[in-house]
């Protein structure tokens, strides 16, 4: 047998004992480094042209980076010197720094489980999966370089963090950058490391994969309620023994504690944390690389599958299927909850119930657009906060995180709009469809608005109560455009629009490409931002505009929506 099963899921598949005709093979049978050394000499055009490529891709990123980011990177260092010169701003950074920095560590170590549900560190190219390793070859010499390249290039771009992080720190004037450079690094460079060894745990299990699919939710929640202990912390508000046992509870806080000292924050027994960290780094890793030729071949060809898969629809500019490929990898063919409603009694519903249904069925896709709420509600008190032009940067921002949260409750239009045959099933026109689309997202977003102005209306805001739920009719026809705008148009890239910084035609489609979510967003921004309603003291007469932006902004949208679907219906017209 090549593989035997644990109890755990995992299909140990160290040592492949079968060639695909069934018969036993031997040591004296090994061709591992004959057939290693024939692919080396092979491949060896291939890699030269691949060097070339990627050459001349770093040159034209390096080259936009110095001609974009250049100006972007010293306007954003005097912002910086700006706000940090302002009394307490420096303080209220430090204060917040313990629950950020174990924020992202532990966001980093769920981006990486979740990215090894559908790719992982050890991702290996479809040919030498159906080729190489149904030879009598040693998988380690496969897979293990697979792995150590993953390991490098995470603890290259750790590193590179790191140092980025050592120079916001001296420009803020919390740290020199000696001493946040020295102390920034070890968990710049361990914390990736610790990343990807996760990720091979997630992938060569199947057991752990399940675990991690459910426990997501909670994982999510964690990460909200660290958020927000970290802007709770900025404003003034700290718990130490909370601080403590999130510090020294794992690897995610051993690494914020050297960056903490660095800063001069509290952070008692820093040099045993460093310790255990590149301890269990350490251990971790080398775990990881001994076990990394134990993945299953059927578990890498599902990645390698989806991973080929998303990479040519990128190149296309695809990126709904893109997201329905990792969709489909993330759920590992789970079919999910069968509740159901009631049926309605008139079939002028049976497109909400429909919808309804599809969310009841998909809870996730209502938490997440529950958090998406709760993150533009805190980014709309950041902007209530402010004045003049940052105010109203701000206020985009959380109006583009609102625009996320109704989004996520479209999804039935979306498969809608994929296929148009699917709408078969529907006693309505293509276009009537679409528009009734978006009364459920309407309808879940007013609810979640409502609940999230509650505060704001506690502390004398009750502008938020109507201002709010206004957004969410803006949003969700905005969504039910862009599902409905058609094919990806790729000829805009290559219209030839030269002008003295370059093509301009990869702006033009990313224009099309983000019209709805622009509009909405730009549209509700100036008329919520330059009608003084967010001002202290605002009277009745400052919600006129607002309201009237948002009823003319949604029935623009609705009708462009009709148009879109007639056009989806007859492409001729």
């Amino acid at each position: 047998m090549s593989g035997t099963a644990q109890r755990d899921g995992t299909e140990l598949t160290e040592e492949p004992r079968a060639e695909p005709g069934g018969a036993e093979w031997t040591d004296a049978d090994d061709r591992t480094p004959e057939t290693l050394r024939w692919l080396h000499v092979k491949r060896l055009a291939y890699r030269k042209q691949r060097n070339r490529d990627l050459a001349v891709t770093g040159y034209a990123v390096l080259l936009l980076a110095v001609g974009y980011g250049s100006t972007l990177g010293y306007r954003f260092v005097q912002r910086l010197g700006h706000l940090t010169a302002q009394d307490g701003t420096a303080e209220a950074v430090r204060r917040a720094m313990p629950a950020a920095l174990v924020l992202f560590a532990c966001g980093l170590a769920v981006l990486a489980a979740r990215d090894a549900l559908w790719r992982g560190p050890v991702l290996v190219p479809r040919h030498d999966l159906a080729w190489l390793l149904s030879q009598p070859v040693r998988r380690a010499k496969v897979l293990r370089p697979a792995f150590r390249l993953t390991v490098v290039l995470s603890a290259v771009g750790g590193a590179l963090c790191a140092v980025g992080g050592a120079v916001l720190l001296r420009l803020t004037g919390l740290a020199e950058l000696g001493p946040a450079l020295g102390l920034c690094l070890p968990a710049g460079v361990c914390l990736p490391l610790l990343a990807a060894a996760l990720a091979l745990h997630v992938e060569r299990s199947a057991a752990v994969a399940r675990r991690v699919r459910v426990l997501t939710p909670y994982a999510v929640l964690l990460l909200t309620l660290l958020a927000g202990q970290s802007a709770w912390a900025a404003s003034g508000g700290r718990s130490a023994l909370l601080e403590a046992v999130e510090l020294w509870s794992g690897p995610w806080g051993w690494a914020a504690l050297p960056v903490l000292h660095a800063t001069g924050g509290q952070a008692a027994g820093w040099p045993s944390a460093l310790v255990l960290l590149c301890a269990g780094t350490a251990a971790a890793v080398a775990h990881a690389f001994r076990t990394a030729d134990t993945i299953p071949t059927r578990r890498l060809r599902a990645r390698a599958a989806t991973a080929a898969t998303v990479a040519s629809v990128l190149w296309s500019a695809e990126l709904r299927a893109a997201t329905l490929a990792v969709g489909e990898a993330l759920a590992d063919g789970a079919s999910g909850s069968r509740r159901r409603l009631p049926m309605p009694r008139s079939r002028r519903l049976v497109v909400v119930w429909r919808d309804a249904v599809a969310l009841l069925r998909a809870p996730g896709r209502v938490v997440s657009a529950a958090l998406w709420t709760a993150a533009a509600a805190g980014t709309v008190g950041l902007a209530v906060a402010l004045e003049g032009k940052a105010r109203i940067v701000v206020l985009a921002l959380a109006l583009a995180l609102g625009w996320c949260a109704v989004g996520r409750l479209a999804e039935t239009a979306r498969l809608e709009a994929d296929d148009i045959r699917r709408s078969s099933w529907s006693p309505f026109r293509l276009a009537a469809l679409m528009v009734q689309h978006t009364i459920v997202p309407v309808l879940v977003g007013v609810v979640f608005t409502l609940l999230a102005a509650v505060p704001f209306a506690l502390h004398g805001g009750g502008w938020a109560l109507l201002l709010m739920p206004l957004c969410v009719p803006p949003f969700a026809a905005a969504a039910v455009l862009a599902a409905a705008r058609g094919p990806v148009r790729t000829d805009l890239l290559s219209l030839g629009l030269v002008t003295p910084a370059g093509d301009a035609s990869v702006f033009v489609f990313a224009f099309w490409y983000a019209a709805p979510l622009l509009t909405a967003v730009g549209s509700l921004t100036a008329g919520i931002g330059l009608s003084g309603v967010l001002d202290p003291g605002a009277q009745a007469t400052s919600l006129l505009r607002p309201v009237a932006t948002a009823v003319g902004l949604t029935s623009a949208l609705l009708f462009a929506t009709v148009r879109r679907a007639k056009k989806l219906h007859h492409p001729e017209n």
